[in-house]
């Protein structure tokens, strides 16, 4: 006869005790086998994965106490969100950087003049008419030189005052020409939207 668990001498109740506790145990070496696979998921140290698959060793407290402490997050989803935040941040450096710099009205790449406040934004090509920045010296479409007098036109007036050594000298105030009766004074277009 077999040597029965927990004095129990009734085979049928013997098989029932001997099961419930092969059950536990199965469940146990379970917990310690999840624990280690969501341990690897969510932390990146080798070391903290070992001690939370070592203290799951604790029959279902360590592997509780492992479900307390552990990271809220896998480290896909950790990995994933950084991408989501540098995408956003790149995002937002694009809309800045495609602003008016003058009323941070949205604009194209393309545009001549800003829409909200027609602020001048580029200046055309001589040659093609195509926007180009007032800081290069030939059109990256057409290959045209751009006159050095044309670029140094297009500098804005603060470089030339914060040049060291050289004082902006004074403008010469010179009254603005008086109109004569013989010059008609140019009435504005008609708006053809109320036509």
């Amino acid at each position: 006869m077999a040597l029965a668990i927990f004095g129990i001498s009734n085979d049928g109740l013997n098989l029932a005790a001997t099961l419930f506790v092969l059950g536990i145990v199965v469940v146990w070496l379970a917990l310690i086998v999840y624990t280690y696979f969501d341990a690897r998921r969510r932390i990146a140290d080798p070391f903290l994965v070992a001690c939370a698959t070592i203290g799951s060793f604790f029959p279902y407290i360590g592997t509780a106490v492992y479900a307390i402490v552990r990271p809220p997050e896998f480290l896909e989803d950790a990995h994933e969100r950084e991408l989501e935040i540098k995408a956003a941040e790149l995002r937002v450096r694009q809309l800045t950087e495609a602003s008016c710099p003058n009323c941070e009205y949205p604009i194209e790449r393309n545009y001549l003049r800003c829409p909200q406040c027609q602020h001048r934004l580029k200046d055309p090509c001589p040659s093609c008419r195509k926007p180009v920045d007032p800081r290069w010296v030939l059109c990256p479409y057409c290959e045209t030189t751009l006159s050095e007098r044309a670029r140094r036109k297009r500098q804005p007036a603060r470089r030339k005052a914060k040049e060291p050594g050289k004082e902006a000298k004074p403008r010469e105030s010179t009254p603005p020409p008086k109109r004569t009766e013989k010059e008609p004074v140019r009435e504005p277009d008609a708006d053809p939207r109320k036509a």
